[in-house]
This record gives structure tokens, sequence and C-alpha cells, in this order.
């Protein structure tokens, strides 16, 4: 560690950022800037979904980790021209490969789909034997999202790719779960048991990870935002402005509204409305209402549903609050929260980024995470489900949060000043100065 810390170390940062999620951009600037100040000389390389972007809002070399990769919105785009091309650019070098490829698909017969697979996989080899260090980094990476061939094949295939190099692997701070699959829960268990360094946000992902069968030693660390660097802010002055502000971010639950149908559309439609009675009240109630997302794929398209629902249902049109549409970076998300008194989110960075910040904030949960996450800042009688959202007791819970937000505020400060300090610990400890 003390060389590479001194000649400069190659560190690969693998994350399925590039949909538009700024939790997880978010995830990928705390990783890079803490390893950075503690190595100077360090060369941070990021593998991600959608490696034109991560090159554009994170300023590093990036490199993609499946064949077909993401746009902003989670729409899917092609990471090389086609097969052919990269096949023919490569093999001119390689020959040897090129008609083995060709042997190999006419004797057994293997779909293209495969052979594309495996050349991917022989170029990714070649492109990680140059560095020292492959972190998994991100938050909630240990997961079914996209069935097994999704997120848990992808890290595996890494992990296995690096070690074979000859890499250093470690898993930073991740969430894991759901994981019912046999296939998912093998590609899981064994990518952490290749690993050097395991570390899990919480212990509810800790615990899973040993029922699935990981055996190895691990450890828990808050979510890696929380070492996100950022001009600290104590909150606004509720006496400074004539009415306060109350940041309301919403979410395509139970996904995107042009991808549901049947019970899911209509699941989708009821919860839009829900979530406009609420925000009909908050205006109601002279509160400055200021609505924005935290993914910029995907939420834009729910605010607009509920902004017509305000319209159609309860007359409120948008001269009557204000919405952050321009957002289009970490950096911009927080600068447009930092202005606000009161969070209301149904996103697990969404919670973390109103806890950065010490605004006090009332969570409408989606996922387990977010449940634990805010029992975690014994704030768990201010965390609504999702599913069975009950607008009168939102409304009664958002009273209850106002009264209280001095107390909340300073329960909130020691538990930052605790995340941080773990953190920064964990980061003092892999990556000594």
């Amino acid at each position: 560690m003390d060389r590479l810390k001194q000649v400069g170390a190659k560190i690969g940062l693998l994350d399925h950022v590039g949909g538009g999620n700024l939790g997880d951009d978010a995830t990928l600037d705390a990783v890079a800037d803490n390893i950075k100040r503690r190595w100077p000389n360090a060369e941070i390389v990021a593998f991600s979904m959608n490696p034109e972007d991560t090159e554009t809002r994170h300023g590093i070399v990036s490199h993609p980790i499946r064949r077909k990769c993401w746009c902003i919105g989670y729409t899917s785009a092609i990471s090389e021209a086609t097969f052919k091309e990269g096949v023919k650019a490569v093999t001119r070098k390689y020959r040897a490969v090129y008609y083995l490829l060709k042997v190999t698909n006419a004797v057994v017969g293997l779909p293209s789909v495969v052979l594309r697979e495996l050349w991917f996989l022989m170029l990714s080899r070649r492109r990680l034997k140059s560095f020292d260090i492959f972190i998994i980094s991100g938050g909630g990476q240990l997961t079914e999202k996209d069935g097994s061939w999704g997120f848990p094949y992808t890290i595996f295939k890494w992990v296995v790719l690096a070690r074979s190099a000859g890499v250093k692997c470690m898993f930073l701070n991740l969430g894991a779960g759901p994981l019912r699959q046999p296939l998912s829960k093998f590609f899981v268990r064994r990518s952490l048991l290749a690993a050097d360094y395991v570390s899990l946000r919480d212990e509810k992902s800790q615990a899973l990870v040993n029922k699935i069968g990981f055996t190895g030693e691990s450890r828990v660390c808050p979510d890696s935002v929380y070492g996100l660097e950022l001009i600290r802010a104590d909150g606004s002055r509720l006496e400074g402005r004539a009415h306060p502000i109350v940041g309301f971010a919403p979410m395509p639950y139970p996904g995107p509204r042009g991808d549901l149908g049947g019970k899911e559309l209509n699941a989708y439609d009821e919860f839009i409305r829900k979530l406009a009675l609420f925000a009909s009240r908050l205006v109601g109630r002279s509160y400055d209402l200021s609505i924005f997302g935290t993914d910029i794929g995907v939420d834009p398209r729910a605010i607009e549903d509920l902004q017509m629902v305000l319209v159609s249902d309860h007359g409120i049109t948008a001269a009557q609050y204000s919405v952050h549409l321009s957002i289009n970076s970490v950096s911009d998300l927080l600068s447009g929260m930092s202005g606000m008194d009161y969070v209301v989110t149904c996103r697990f960075h969404g919670v973390v980024f109103a806890h950065l910040l010490n605004k006090p904030v009332l969570a409408i949960a989606h996922h387990r995470k977010v449940v634990d996450l805010m029992a975690d800042l014994e704030l768990e009688s201010y965390c609504l489900n999702i599913q069975d959202l009950d607008v009168n007791l939102l409304t009664e819970k958002f009273a209850s949060m106002v009264d209280n937000a001095e107390d909340i505020k300073r329960r909130m400060a020691a538990s930052l000043i605790r995340n941080r300090w773990k953190i920064n610990s964990q980061f003092d400890e892999l990556f000594p100065k």
C-alpha cells in the first residue's frame, strides 16, 4: 500500500451509474474524492453503465460494465458500434483469437450473444490488467435488479476478471437485497468470497449476505455518500422569510408510467393522486412548495404527472409553487435543497441528502432500505410505507415533524457526526496517508 500511495495506484470504481440517479453519482464522487484526498497520485477510472455521461459528469475516464449500456432514463444503448467492428479492430493483431472464435461457433454452435459476451469479457480483462485495485462501490449493488443476469452477474464477472488479472478487489459500503433466486445468491456469494475487503452499509445487508452463504469477514459502515465534501449548512432561518419552504421529491412508483400496464398503472395513478392531495394541502396551509427530483432520468416524468393532477383535481397552477427541473448534477441538487426548510422524499439518497444538509425529513418508503435508514436516524416515526400510503396520516406526520423540527435537527446533527466519522476512519484505514 505504501508503494501504491507513492508511485500512484490505478484504481477502478464500478458503479451502476449513468441512468440519472444522482444518489449513485454522489456515491462515485464521494469515493473518488476521498481516495484522491489521501492518495493524490492515484489514477481513478470509472466502470459504468453510461461511460460517456460518467466521463462528462465526473471528469474521469470511464469504461462500460456491460455490452449494452444505459442512456439517461435507463433506456438501452449499445456501448459499441457493432460486434463485427469490434472484432475487426482487435483481431488485426490477434488473428489466432479470431479464428478460435470462428471455429468455436462452427463446431459448438454457440449463439452470437454468447460470443459477443465472451469477446467483451476478453477485452475487459485486458483492460483490467493495468489496474492495482478494483472497487465495487455505489449503493444497492447486491440486488436482483434486472434479474440474476443483471446486477448479480455483472458484479460476479468483473470480480472474476479482476482476480484472474491479479487485481485487489474491494466491496465498499454496499446495500444488499432483495436476493431470492438461487443463481443470484450464487453470483453474489462467490463475488464476496473472492474479495479482499467487504463492507455493507447496514446490519440487515450484512445479515442477508451471511444468510446466503458468505462466510468471510465483513464490516458495517454507513453509505459512502456520507463522505461527500460539501458546504456545511446548519439549516435555513424560518424567521427570515414569509413562508417556510417544503422540498417535495416524488418518484414514479411502481415504475415510470410509460412502462406500466393494468394493475401497476392503476397503482401509479393512485399514488400520484395521493401525492397531489398532500401537495395541495401544503399549498393551502401557506407553505412554499418546491418540487424536485433526485433521479433526473425518471423523476421529471412523475413530476409532470403530479403537476397535471394538481391542476385537474385541485385547481393549483404552476404559479403557486416552484419546480426544479434544471437540476442536472449533485451540486445543483444540494444547492437547491440547501434553501429548503423541510424535505419530503421517497428515495434512499433523498433522505441522505437531507441528512447532510440537516433538514428535517419525512420519508415515503418504497424499499426496506429507506425504512432502515430512517430508523438508524431515530426518525422511524416519520417514515410511511408507499404501498398503503394514507394521506391523512402523511399530513399528520408532516405537522408533527414541523412541531418537533429543532429536536429532529439536533438528533440528525449528532448522527451525521457519527456517520461521517465512520466513513473518514474507513478511508483512513484503506488508503493510509
